[in-house]
């Protein structure tokens, strides 16, 4: 008998944003070694047993959607290939930008691609609906620990939580009170606004494309100690950056009022997430600022301003939770999809400050990674999502795109306009 497991209510939303991006979450990390084949195997192989969504079918019945556990072969999963150096940003970026469809058997994928002298890189492709960037760098962690430990002391690669994926776990640590209150927060709090990124309009030969930039460890330093003056995080700093670039790139009227969209990891109201699943618990922030500024920190000032408001919001991200878990729940599916769809605001313009993606948990075998990103998912035209994560205090930015070679100088162009940006933020 075939085994079910229930949809939760991130699956059905990030599913239903299959109008706007193609789900996928990016992780691409190198090594100065090669990565052992045969234990990455047994640990992807025990972390899919612990894990079951991740070689599951989703099926959208219109009434009732569910997931299908399926069988499957490591050789489903895994990808592994000797390539040339001068060919490796290629098969990298030919692996990151495929779509795993939410029929198909997994919802993850792995390669590794032998180069150079003994080096490795460690590539993942997986399902948002499965989990997202909070879990699925909890994830990676958990995969190099359990390798490292298998490599060295033949330990039982099993240790990844399991437990409830359900979006509920953010109301579990609250008073009786504050749980009647947070459940209360029908209204979503963030509008509309239609001001979006300037690229061509679509067209049939567009196609996923993964554009990044460096900030080198002097730049990330110099951010840090420039937004401490200001009262700013790193992550204001970068969006002050961001929607700086935006006014000249798109030539948006400096006297008009523009918001970002900024990713909030719910998992800050679960103190122990020890008995939670891999799942997904991210909301979005709306940061809205007046006006562009007579210079760049007084863009600053306002982005601080705003981000300080939702900040100081006890139920931060909460906001509209229930009234989705209400219209799943009252209505067949495709009637839910529909409603959703008139009252969700899908961001044009976002980001996501993924974080750091710390060497020492990432280790392989006593080999820390010597590079490495992550990055959301390929945006459809004209939305777009600026990912961030940092390695060493060297700091990735990234946009994944389907568009074509314009589109692709479009934001090679803004990546200058944001370096710019930034160093007039710390000069």
């Amino acid at each position: 008998m075939e085994r079910k497991l229930n949809a939760e209510l991130w699956d059905k939303m990030h599913y239903l944003f299959r109008d706007y991006n193609d789900r996928m979450v990016h992780v691409e990390l190198h090594y100065d070694f090669r990565i052992n084949i045969d234990a990455l195997k047994t640990v992807l192989t025990c972390f899919f047993e612990k894990a079951p969504v991740l070689h599951s079918s989703f099926t959208d019945n219109h009434i009732h959607p569910y997931w299908t556990v399926k069988d499957y072969h490591i050789n489903d999963i895994l990808t592994v290939k000797e390539v040339d150096e001068s060919a490796l940003a290629e098969e990298i970026n030919t692996f990151l930008v495929q779509y795993i469809p939410p029929e198909a058997p997994v919802q993850m994928k792995v390669a590794v691609f032998y180069y150079g002298e003994n080096k490795s890189a460690l590539c993942v492709v997986e399902n948002h609906m499965c989990m997202d960037g909070g879990d699925l760098k909890y994830f990676m962690k958990a995969l190099c620990k359990n390798y490292s430990d298998f490599v060295s002391s033949e330990i039982s690669p099993v240790n990844l939580r399991t437990g409830t994926r359900s979006y509920e776990a953010v109301y579990e640590d609250f008073s009786a009170t504050e749980r009647k209150f947070a459940k209360g927060l029908y209204k979503n709090i963030n509008t509309r606004d239609n001001h979006g990124f300037p690229f061509t309009p679509n067209n049939m030969i567009d196609a996923s494309f993964i554009a990044r930039r460096k900030l080198s460890v002097e730049t990330f330093d110099k951010l840090r100690a420039v937004g401490k003056q200001h009262g700013a995080t790193i992550n204001d700093m970068i969006l002050t950056a961001y929607f700086y670039s935006l006014y000249e790139l798109a030539n948006f009227n400096p006297a008009e009022s523009i918001s970002i969209s900024c990713a909030i990891d719910l998992r800050r109201h679960i103190k122990d997430s020890e008995g939670q699943g891999i799942t997904n618990q991210t909301a979005w922030m709306q940061c809205r600022i007046p006006r562009r500024g007579q210079d760049i920190f007084e863009t600053l000032d306002y982005v601080v301003k705003s981000s300080n408001q939702f900040k100081q919001d006890r139920f931060m991200g909460l906001h509209g939770l229930p009234l989705l878990s209400l219209g799943y729940k009252i209505m067949p599916h495709a009637a839910s999809e529909e409603i959703i769809k008139v009252g969700y605001a899908n961001p044009l313009l976002a980001m996501s400050n993924i974080g750091i993606l710390e060497v020492d948990k990432l280790a392989l075998e006593g080999h820390e990674p010597t590079d490495g990103f992550m990055s959301g998912a390929v945006k459809y035209k004209p939305y777009a999502l600026l990912s961030a994560t940092s390695m060493r205090k060297e700091m990735t930015l990234s946009m994944c795109v389907r568009g074509n070679d314009e589109d692709r100088r479009i934001v090679e162009h803004f990546f200058d306009l944001l370096e710019d940006a930034i160093r007039l933020l710390t000069e």
